[in-house]
C-alpha cells in the first residue's frame, strides 16, 4: 500500500471514529509502523491526572519482555528515556544510536527490545502534550526527514482522533441530558438546523405546570426514602404522559413539572393534545393517589396551562444542559398551578377559547395571581366533551 492509500484510511478512520478511539489508534500506528519500515511502535496517552502517560496502542513484532515493561512502565517528563525526553522537549526526538546517547539511562528497557534508533514524536494540542508516538528500529537506521514528516502527519492524525471523540462525547453527553425529558430536542444536536433552534428562537407552545398538593406536610412526617418514592412514582407517571403525547418535560423541581408542547417538533392542535395529557396526567395521579392514601398519605395535583409565544432554546453549561421555554406563558401557566386546587385543571382565557368546542370547561373565579397587576379569569377543565 502506498504512503497516499494508507493515509486515505487513517483519516477516513478518523472521520468515523466516534467512540472507538482504540481501533483508530491502532489503525494509524500500524500504517506508521509500516509505511516507515520500522520494527515497532506504540502510541501512548495520559492518566486521567495528566501526569503519567501509558500505552494506548501498539504495533509490531517484539519480544514478550519488552511488551511487558512497556505496558506497565509510567512515564513523565524527563532525560532518561525516549519517551520521557519527547514530554519534555515537546518536539520530535530522533535519537540515530541510543547505545550512543549520552543522556540515556533506560537500560532495561532497551535491553528488552533490542533496539538501536528510536523516534518520538508528541501529539500536541495547544501546546500540550496530549500523547506520544514512539517508533523504532532494532537495526542503527536512522529516519530520514521525509519519513518523520510522514509520521509528524500520522500524529497528527492521531490528535484528530483524540479531539473526535471529544466532541462526540460532549454531544453524546449533551443529548443524553436533553433526551431524559425532552427526546425531540436531543435530536437536534445532530442537524445544522437543530443547531440554530437551540441557539434560540420563538414560536407558540402551550405550557404546563404540575405541583403536589399536600406535599410539604407529607415530606415533613414520611421516611426520606419514602418521600423520595413517591416523587419518582409521580415523575414517571407524568413524564411518561407528557412524552408520550409530543411534549416536553423542562424540568423536575421537588413536587413541581414545567411542561411545553409544540416544541421543537410542531404539533397540530397542541392546544388540545396539551390539555388532554392534563387530563391524563390527572387520571393517572388519581390511581396513584389511591395507593398512596391507603399508607396515610393525602396527595393531590394541581394543573395550570395557558398557550402563547415563547422564546425557546438549550440553556444551561457545559456537562448540564436542558431545553428551556422563556415568555408571560410559561409565567402565566406556573401563576395558574399555583392557586389550582387538589385534582383541578386551570386554563388561560386565550387556551380555553381554543379548546372549548373538545374539552368541557366552566369558568372559574377570577384570580389575582402574582406578577400580574389585574385579576385573570380562569376555566377548571370538567373533561373531555
Amino acid at each position: 500500500m502506498d504512503v497516499l492509500a494508507a493515509l486515505g484510511q487513517v483519516i477516513r478512520a478518523v472521520s468515523s471514529s466516534g467512540f472507538d478511539l482504540d481501533q483508530v489508534l491502532h489503525t494509524i500506528i500500524r500504517h506508521a509502523v509500516e509505511l516507515s519500515r520500522a520494527d515497532f511502535g506504540n502510541i501512548l496517552r495520559p492518566e486521567p491526572d495528566g501526569r503519567i502517560f501509558r500505552v494506548a496502542a501498539y504495533h509490531g513484532r517484539v519480544r514478550q519482555a519488552y511488551l511487558d515493561r512497556v505496558m506497565t512502565n509510567e512515564y513523565v517528563p524527563d532525560r532518561g528515556s525516549i519517551t520521557s525526553r519527547t514530554l519534555l522537549e515537546k518536539r520530535a526526538v530522533h535519537v540515530p544510536d541510543v547505545l550512543e546517547d549520552c543522556d540515556y539511562t533506560a537500560w532495561d528497557m532497551q535491553e528488552a527490545g533490542q533496539f538501536r534508533t528510536i523516534l518520538g514524536l508528541p501529539m500536541l494540542r495547544d501546546g500540550a502534550v496530549i500523547g506520544v508516538f514512539i517508533i523504532w528500529r532494532e537495526l542503527m537506521a536512522p529516519f530520514s526527514d521525509e519519513q518523520i514528516s510522514l509520521l509528524t502527519t500520522f500524529a497528527d492524525q492521531a490528535v484528530l482522533a483524540i479531539d473526535n471523540l471529544r466532541l462526540f462525547q460532549t454531544i453524546e453527553r449533551q443529548r443524553t441530558e436533553l433526551a431524559r425529558f425532552a427526546p425531540e430536542a436531543a435530536e437536534l444536536m445532530s442537524t445544522e438546523a437543530g443547531a440554530e433552534l437551540l441557539a434560540g428562537h420563538r414560536r407558540e407552545i402551550t405550557a404546563m405546570f404540575v405541583d403536589l398538593r399536600g406535599f410539604t406536610s407529607f415530606a415533613e412526617s414520611a421516611e426520606p426514602e419514602e418521600v423520595l418514592g413517591v416523587l419518582r412514582e409521580y415523575h414517571a407517571v407524568v413524564g411518561e404522559i407528557v412524552v408520550r403525547n409530543g411534549g416536553n418535560v423542562e424540568h423536575f423541581a421537588g413536587d413541581g413539572l414545567m411542561a411545553f408542547f409544540n416544541d421543537p417538533r410542531k404539533l397540530a392542535g397542541h392546544q388540545r393534545i396539551a390539555v388532554q395529557s392534563a387530563i391524563e396526567i390527572r387520571e393517572g395521579f388519581a390511581r396513584l393517589a389511591e395507593g398512596w392514601r391507603r399508607r396515610g398519605y393525602e396527595l393531590g395535583v394541581g394543573i395550570g396551562l395557558a398557550v402563547g409565544f415563547a422564546t425557546l432554546g438549550r440553556i444551561g453549561f457545559e456537562g448540564r444542559f436542558d431545553y428551556g421555554a422563556v415568555g408571560n406563558v410559561v409565567i402565566l401557566a406556573s401563576r395558574l398551578s399555583d392557586v389550582a386546587a387538589a385534582g383541578e385543571i386551570l386554563l388561560s382565557q386565550r387556551l380555553n377559547a381554543v379548546v372549548e368546542d373538545s374539552i368541557k370547561t366552566e369558568p372559574a373565579n377570577e384570580q389575582l395571581l402574582k406578577g400580574f397587576t389585574k385579576p385573570v379569569q380562569a376555566f377548571r377543565v370538567i373533561s373531555t366533551r
